[in-house]
């Protein structure tokens, strides 16, 4: 069953993932999908920002490559809510770099970038009440 869901414009989608603390970056290690929780901050011009650690097996797989980005935000009341994926090229910043609107990573951490290419989103309506 698909869900009855209203599309998002691009302006709208920022708005949401700038207000979430938590989302989920999809890359590939080995031609197979990986999907990683991990915080991060939205900068001025959209990309999404996050920190990993320099040299890790997460920092060689998506320096360069192109990855997904997600996160939303669902009621568990009545599952309405919103879900917005960001897809774009990720760029890693060497350790002891500044970048716009982040801060100079601390030792050992680099800053990955993800550059939006393409972002879009869904609303979520409530979900009917069950019927007795």
């Amino acid at each position: 069953m698909t869900p009855d869901t209203a599309p998002l414009d691009e302006r709208r989608c920022l708005h949401l993932l700038a207000g979430a603390p938590v989302g989920r970056i999809v890359y590939t290690v080995g031609a197979l999908p990986a999907v990683l929780p991990t915080r991060y901050r939205l900068d001025d011009d959209g990309s999404v920002v996050l920190q990993a650690t320099a040299g890790s097996e997460f920092h060689r797989a998506v320096a360069g490559a192109l990855v997904a980005f997600h996160a939303d935000e669902v009621s568990s009341a009545d599952g309405s809510g919103w879900s917005v994926t960001v897809l774009g090229t990720a760029e890693a910043t060497g350790e002891g770099a500044a970048t716009r609107a982040t801060a100079t990573p601390p030792a050992g951490q680099v800053t990955i970038r993800i550059h939006p290419e393409w972002v879009t989103g869904r609303l979520l309506p409530a979900a009917p009440a069950p019927h007795d």
